[in-house]
């Protein structure tokens, strides 16, 4: 008979251990400086040298971290893995294993647009498949109850938030770029809005 379910705790603990090794590699962008190098140039020249290192780490860090604790959230209303779930959660981490490579293209050449644009759209092709994941999850999972329906939307604009927000930053990178870099933090600023909104509907509700 063939298998149409597949074991939960297995695949959650694979799923995080992709996140966290790729989370753990974006430190191998900041080069550690030799004896020598910091004699030279003095410490704080040192570290001035590799701001743009620690910006990529910090902020793609972040972004990813954000992409796990969504990922972490939904999941929680899942109770087993079918094929199509399987699969969206594979294509998922594709793009999550390629944020040390986007995270290193993008620092390296910190100064020009097209490494930032790919940067921008790796990270929207992360958010995009979360994104399809939620809305599966939404939709497999409503007729249990699980999940109701202005929490369903809630979880799903969560997930189009990031999404959009890279894809902005991709495209207006390529008129702005130096503004494009700064375009993340609307990420932050949408999800303070977004929960604020939903909590003031499950609240007239309650």
């Amino acid at each position: 008979m063939r298998r149409t379910s597949f074991e939960r705790g297995r695949i959650i603990s694979f799923i995080d251990a992709v996140f966290s090794i790729a989370m753990t590699l974006l430190v191998l962008e900041v080069a550690i400086p030799t004896y020598q190098v910091v004699a030279a140039k003095g410490t704080w020249g040192v570290l001035s040298g590799l701001m743009p290192n620690f910006i990529g780490l910090v902020v793609s860090f972040l972004v990813t971290a954000v992409y796990w604790i969504a990922h972490l959230r939904i999941m929680s209303y899942v109770e087993d893995f079918d094929i199509k779930l399987l699969w969206l959660n594979i294509f998922l981490l594709l793009f999550v294993v390629l944020m040390p490579f986007a995270t290193s293209f993008y620092v390296n050449g910190f100064d020009l647009s097209g490494p930032f644009i790919f940067y921008s759209f790796n990270l929207s092709a992360i958010g995009l498949f979360n994104y399809l994941i939620v809305r599966y999850v939404v939709k497999k999972v409503k007729p249990s109850g699980a999940i109701d329906p202005i929490t369903g939307q809630w979880e799903k604009m969560r997930a189009l938030n990031s999404f959009v927000v890279w894809v902005i930053a991709g495209l207006v990178a390529f008129v702005f770029p130096a503004l494009a870099r700064f375009i993340f933090i609307l990420i932050f600023v949408f999800q303070a809005l977004i929960n604020a909104h939903f909590k003031k509907r499950l609240a007239r509700i309650a």
